[in-house]
């Protein structure tokens, strides 16, 4: 991978880190990357062609040594600190998305959440409200 990625992919990374975690990619969570892509306004000036691209560079380098920990990296450097806690809430939607978060997935958000150093309350604060959005009637 030879060019800077931009923020948008770096949002991309983690919601396909948030997926692959568990080592299966599912058509739920992969609805819902396409659907907080097409809704959410800090993907406005996204090029939707451009997805497929981003989340197989992202699974090659999950793939490779140490992979998690260097895309985590790689995120970190890439966003601007004021998006840290979207990366976090996006990947909290993802890792939601089948209805069932897994050990594998709690394990990321709280790697996510230490190397973004976010604080425990504003985490506590993006999880409830997925809680309360995948609730069941």
């Amino acid at each position: 991978m030879n060019k800077p990625l931009s923020a948008h992919d770096a949002l991309i990374y983690v919601m396909v880190m948030a997926s692959a975690v568990d080592s299966t990619m599912n058509d739920r969570e992969m609805e819902r990357i396409g659907q907080l892509i097409g809704f959410l306004p800090v993907f406005n000036d996204f090029d939707d062609d451009k997805l497929i691209s981003i989340a197989r560079d992202c699974a090659s380098l999950l793939a490779g040594p140490e992979g998690l920990d260097v895309v985590l990296e790689t995120v970190k450097d890439t966003l601007p600190s004021r998006l840290y806690d979207t990366a976090y809430a996006l990947a909290v939607e993802v890792a939601s998305a089948d209805l069932s978060v897994k050990a594998e997935e709690l394990r990321l958000l709280s790697m996510l959440r230490d190397r973004l150093e976010l604080d425990k309350l504003t985490c506590a604060a993006i999880e409830r409200s997925a809680i309360a959005r995948f609730r069941k009637g």
